[in-house]
């Protein structure tokens, strides 16, 4: 049985798609630290980040980095923070988080509830 985010890989779940290539896939977390906050998953399932090949991490990383650029051109952040905890889901996965402050990819504070309306409405102001 897959996890939730192999769902979302095939469609079975439906997600606020960011980017995507063969091997990876961005898109915006339901229950996000703040607006504009993407996951980031390799479309093959590992459970653990540090699991996966060397030259695919790279590449992983590399599409994170653009994600990043994306966002930070669309979401008003001083940064886009990186984190990855690893025991949500067992499938890798990459936070990006725009920031004000440090204390905004504290993972303990209380997340946003967005609409799904929003969700859209943010997924598309990213990618226009």
């Amino acid at each position: 049985m897959g996890s939730i985010f192999s769902k979302i890989i095939t469609g079975e779940i439906p997600c606020h798609r960011i980017e995507e290539n063969e091997e990876f896939l961005a898109f915006l977390d339901i229950m996000p630290l703040a607006k504009g906050h993407v996951l980031i998953i390799p479309k093959i399932e590992i459970d653990y980040i540090f699991d996966i090949q060397d030259d695919m991490l790279s590449r992983m990383m590399v599409f994170a980095k653009s994600v990043a650029k994306k966002i930070e051109n669309k979401i008003e952040c001083k940064r886009i923070g990186v984190a990855v905890i690893g025991l949500e889901v067992p499938h890798a996965h990459i936070h990006l988080v725009p920031l004000q402050s440090v204390s905004d990819i504290n993972f303990e504070k209380p997340k946003l509830k967005i609409s799904a309306e929003e969700l859209e409405s943010i997924a598309n102001l990213i990618n226009s």
